[in-house]
């Protein structure tokens, strides 16, 4: 039997223009089982990062329901919000969003430490290891290349054991070759943890490695709603 770990039914979202509401999303369904990888494709201003924030509940619908994990993402308080994001979801974003007074592994052993883990420095240093940067977790953001900055905030996502991790183009800044790794080791982690996997790219041959692509386009899902 299908194990749906995320579900958004008749999902929409507007947000505030200077003429008005814009409908970004304009009534999403889809589902997505446990374990799945699903590539979220389409035009610029298609609604891909929208629907990723969504699933995230980093934006709320403006209506109808999104579920995660059975949770209704839609009722959470912000402060409910943030501890269900915190213990079942990592994010990792085009732009790192390092903290840069902290080294690489102060920022991939913040989420633990918040959480209370006792071991947060000791788990930080094998993910750290784990993307091949065992020997920087010293050295701060401004000290590392941008695809080093990535696989630190690879690190930091995937640190918790997160059930879902969702990417949103995270490697639009990065070179070819260094964007070519980081996939590598995204969907090794992702393998690695078992977690569902929802990346958002404009890269046709990215989206291939997927389990399944849904496409949207102006705020509507075209193909590939379903498992």
């Amino acid at each position: 039997m299908a194990d749906t770990i995320l579900a958004l039914k008749d999902a929409k979202l507007a947000l505030a223009g200077n003429a008005g509401p814009v409908e970004i999303l304009r009534g999403i369904d889809i589902a997505i089982e446990r374990g799945e990888s699903v590539g979220l494709t389409g035009p610029s201003g298609s609604g891909k990062s929208s629907l990723l924030m969504l699933m995230g509940g980093l934006e709320r619908a403006t209506s109808g329901s999104v579920m995660a994990l059975g949770h209704d993402l839609s009722a959470m308080s912000e402060d409910d919000l943030a501890r269900f994001r915190r213990g079942n979801m990592g994010v990792v974003f085009q732009s790192f969003h390092l903290i840069p007074t902290m080294t690489a592994l102060e920022n991939v052993a913040m989420p633990l430490e918040i959480a209370g883990e006792p071991d947060a420095f000791a788990r930080a240093e094998a993910e750290l290891e784990a993307v091949g940067l065992g020997h920087r977790g010293h050295h701060y953001p401004s000290q590392m290349s941008g695809g080093e900055q990535q696989r630190v905030a690879l690190a930091r996502a995937v640190a918790p054991r997160p059930a879902i991790l969702l990417a949103d183009e995270p490697t639009g800044n990065l070179d070819t070759a260094t964007g070519a790794t980081i996939i590598e080791l995204l969907f090794g982690l992702q393998e690695r943890n078992g977690a569902t996997l929802i990346l958002v790219t404009h890269a046709p041959d990215l989206a291939a490695r997927c389990d399944r692509i849904v496409e949207l386009r102006d705020g509507l899902v075209l193909t590939g709603a379903l498992a």
